[in-house]
């Protein structure tokens, strides 16, 4: 039996991708397919720390981009080694909310640093663990402003990715769909302005197209089975 994907969903914030993320993880579940979900940053006890201060600490505020780019790579590398390569070798299902992808359009261009230094961490952090797969959830930047600010909720504190001026995140969404532009069969574009449930059924119909094996497992015995 061929290898099992690797999956990842990326996304300017807002653009519902974890909502996806979890949709696919429990038709996955439910079918019985081995199955391992993560996210960036975080996934490990090292990169949650990492996340911790990269989103939430007040210390962040002082961050500077050449910093913040090493603390991602920093949890990826770790995350990678630690969960995800070994995942996939035991013939385990990975989803990611968030990867490289991330880095390359955040800080590669909506942070301004040299994008071929970016690359090189990207390539130095994951080796060979690349996705099969990728779903860009794609909408405009005003659209996802707008449910960033209704899904704040103050007890979870201030993410500092979140706090960015509209600007940058048009160059975020712009840099996006350059990206997929430059990888179509990897990157797989949904239009995020449809409903979840559209959304999740076309993701799943290019899933099955793509990996017969997959869908064959998930229309077998219905069985538990997370790893």
């Amino acid at each position: 039996m061929p290898r099992l994907p690797f999956i990842t969903f990326e996304g300017s914030e807002g653009c519902g991708k974890s909502t996806q993320v979890t949709l696919l993880a429990e038709r996955l579940y439910k079918a019985g397919v081995p199955l391992l979900v993560t996210r960036e940053p975080g996934g490990t006890p090292i990169g949650e720390k990492i996340r911790t201060l990269l989103q939430f600490d007040p210390e962040s505020v002082a961050m500077t981009p050449e910093t913040e780019l090493l603390l991602f790579e920093a949890s990826r590398s770790q995350l990678v080694r630690q969960v995800i390569q070994p995942a996939l070798d035991r013939g385990t299902v990975v989803l990611s909310d968030r990867f490289a992808d991330s880095t390359t359009v955040y800080q590669g261009v909506a942070r301004r640093l040299d994008q071929e230094m970016v690359g090189q961490l990207n390539f130095f952090a994951i080796g060979s663990c690349s996705p099969d797969l990728t779903f860009l959830l794609d909408i405009d930047a005003e659209t996802a402003r707008s449910r960033m600010l209704r899904r704040v909720r103050p007890s979870a504190g201030i993410d500092r990715m979140e706090q960015e001026p509209l600007k940058f995140y048009r160059e975020v969404c712009a840099a996006y769909r350059e990206l997929a532009a430059r990888e179509p069969y990897r990157i797989q574009v949904i239009d995020a302005r449809h409903s979840i449930e559209e959304m999740e059924n076309e993701i799943w119909e290019i899933i099955s197209i793509r990996f017969a094996e997959l869908a064959h497992l998930a229309a077998g015995p219905k069985r538990r089975h997370r790893s």
